[in-house]
């Protein structure tokens, strides 16, 4: 893949885009198969055709979010995937330790983030995470829309990752705003001039964090209108994105996975957590999943990172503690009787 020059640009601008030199190569990360490369011996490559994945993550969200109707659109990606309402969280269930946990596939012990703000002295995490693997893996890259200043801690510049980020505090980064700038992003990455010096095609992995739902939880009660009103756009706002993807004629070739930093009645902005074992949602939903399907099997948010792997068809390291969760996937048989259908 052709890589391009650094762009600098303005932590004080409203949108922020990192792009930079990636800190690790094939010959660094020994054992990670080349572009192309057949699937080590025993494991299930997904489906070739799922192509695309989008990672919704929420904040202040549970089952029971869901009643009344709040969020009918992911209702329906409920209705028609495989979920489990307890996946096992991390200590402190606080959102940037969660977000690296589950980025880099590994418990908060070991990729050593406990803090909860920006700190720049800090630097990056040092851990290879899930977007370094996908493109080190299959040549993939991925774009990522943060919305929430802590998370700069996670914004290592990498040339196959875009990403971007608005502080809370910012009136523009509310969900119509956040998919607005999504959609700025499929255009200009499709026009044949790139996006940010770096992505000139759409990427493999779309990573969106929606945490307007735990923000008004927090902040007027979570049994609120103002809850509930934020728990519709959100489902609003993964609609549009699921709308640009079915434009782009790419949602037959996508699986959808949504899951939370924190579960209904917590919050991850705070600055002493519960003690308590988190639980938050974990629903996969789209081409390559099973319908209907009630996980059976224990889930860690820690999982993420290797499911996403094994949908797009790559292999799965050793050195994380995440593992696919392999009961979502149609077998090959069923998978290959639905293409000759369609």
């Amino acid at each position: 893949m052709t890589r391009f020059p650094v762009a600098r640009l303005s932590r004080s601008m409203p949108l922020i885009l990192l792009v930079g030199a990636a800190l690790w190569t094939l010959e660094t990360l020994a054992g990670v198969p080349p572009a192309g490369a057949a699937p080590t011996e025993g494991k299930v490559a997904a489906p070739a055709a799922t192509e695309h994945v989008i990672l919704f993550v929420l904040e202040g969200f549970g089952q029971d979010s869901l009643k009344g109707g709040t969020m009918p659109h992911l209702s329906k990606l409920v209705k028609e995937g495989a979920v489990t309402w307890s996946a096992t969280g991390v200590k402190p269930a606080l959102r940037l330790p969660t977000m690296a946990s589950l980025i880099t596939g590994m418990p908060v012990e070991k990729h050593g983030i406990t803090w909860n703000t920006f700190e720049f002295s800090r630097g990056y995490p040092r851990q290879p995470s899930l977007f370094d693997y996908l493109d080190l893996s299959g040549g993939r890259d991925s774009a990522i829309f943060y919305m929430d200043e802590s998370l700069y801690q996670l914004a290592r510049p990498e040339p196959y990752t875009d990403y971007q980020l608005c502080g809370a505090l910012r009136p523009e980064c509310g969900p119509e705003k956040i998919v607005s700038y999504i959609q700025q992003y499929f255009k200009k990455a499709t026009s044949g001039h790139g996006y940010g010096h770096a992505i000139l095609s759409l990427p493999h992995l779309l990573v969106v964090h929606l945490p307007e739902a735990g923000r008004a939880g927090v902040a007027h009660g979570w049994n609120s209108k103002e809850y509930r009103e934020a728990l519709r756009a959100v489902d609003a706002a993964m609609k549009s994105v699921l709308d640009l993807f079915k434009e782009y004629k790419l949602l037959d070739r996508t699986t959808v996975m949504v899951t939370a930093l924190s579960g209904q009645g917590t919050d991850p902005g705070a600055d002493a957590p519960t003690t308590d074992q988190p639980t938050v949602p974990w629903i996969v939903s789209g081409a390559g999943i099973k319908p209907g399907q009630v996980i059976r099997q224990p889930v860690s948010i820690l999982d993420t990172g290797a499911t996403v792997m094994r949908i797009l068809g790559l292999e799965t390291h050793t050195e994380w503690e995440s593992k696919p969760v392999e009961e979502i996937f149609k077998t090959a048989a069923v998978s290959a009787a639905t293409s000759k259908k369609q």
